[in-house]
């Protein structure tokens, strides 16, 4: 099994989203994702201000190019953000401050910078309310994935009709506490036929016995597993940055912004997203195979 992660926002030691990273670092991540069984990433950043997405994901590919290594594994870039809801609790570890509304221009320059590398990007459909950018990154051949949003059934049903394609880490980047009925997670579920749905399987941001639940109504040909891992994956309890922000990694390896209940990342990796998906939720090789490699090359209409 080689698996395909769509989320890893850094690992070993090593935040991908830093101004900061050199090549060095990203060899040594990318040694140890392989080591471990991954076989490709779409290396992630969350949101920041333009100039600062541009400085990083243009530094990436130039550590890809020059690194056979780092070229073998990732694939190319999820880009979380900014075009995202800044409402509490949506927002979660990502900085209200530099959410931006839909806009093609600014969309066009991020995706400049990934050398036509992006693969995935990550917005809220209510900030892009005529969907024009939506449409834009659909037709460059990005997958649109929706998350840390808040739109109205309406809202979705337009961004689906206009490209969008994906949820990202399904059953997060929303408040801890929702309206019984009428959230976006039952939003999302209703338009489960036409959307890729990605989940992470680390029993904090999802409890395994929900997840079972969402995956039994997606279906197993729509569900893709990733870790959402951050600096912290393979590493101690402690205090971590993610693009920033400080991270707090408690001993049961769960990652928050101090004082704050949402979750920022994850630390889990791919051999413990199998191991969890074979003894939590009982599913067999060939079908843990389908969630972790298949689907995510599926998904965003990646070569085999």
């Amino acid at each position: 099994m080689s698996a395909f992660d769509l989320q890893v926002n850094g690992y070993a030691g090593v935040d991908f989203c830093s101004l900061d990273l050199t090549g060095e670092q990203f060899h040594h991540a990318c040694a140890e994702l392989k080591k471990d069984g991954v076989g490709r990433i779409l290396a992630t950043v969350i949101t920041d201000t333009l100039d600062n997405l541009e400085s990083k994901l243009s530094k990436m590919v130039k550590f890809r190019e020059a690194d056979p290594l780092v070229k073998e594994i990732v694939a190319g870039f999820h880009i979380e953000g900014p075009f995202m809801s800044p409402e509490p609790g949506y927002a979660g570890a990502h900085p209200p401050s530099a959410m931006r509304k839909g806009d093609i221009a600014e969309a066009k320059r991020l995706l400049d910078a990934c050398d036509g590398l992006a693969r995935v990007v990550t917005v809220a459909p209510e900030s892009d309310p005529d969907c024009k950018m939506i449409e834009f990154l659909a037709g460059q051949g990005v997958t649109v994935s929706a998350g840390h949003c808040n739109p109205s059934l309406d809202q979705l049903q337009k961004a689906i009709d206009h490209g969008l394609s994906m949820v990202t880490h399904f059953g997060n980047g929303c408040p801890v506490d929702l309206p019984r009925h009428d959230n976006i997670l039952q939003r999302f579920l209703a338009c489960r036929e036409s959307l890729w749905f990605c989940f992470i399987p680390d029993g904090a941001h999802v409890e395994f016995f929900a997840l079972k639940n969402y995956i039994d109504l997606v279906g197993l040909d729509r569900t893709v597993m990733v870790t959402d891992a951050i600096a912290a994956a393979k590493m101690k309890p402690g205090i971590y940055e993610l693009s920033g922000i400080t991270v707090e990694v408690d001993q049961q390896g769960v990652a928050r912004r101090p004082g704050s209940p949402n979750l920022a990342g994850s630390t889990i990796t791919m051999p413990g997203v199998i191991a969890n998906l074979e003894t939590k939720l009982g599913f067999s090789k060939t079908e843990v195979a389908r969630m972790v490699e298949q689907n995510p090359i599926k998904a965003i209409g990646a070569a085999a």
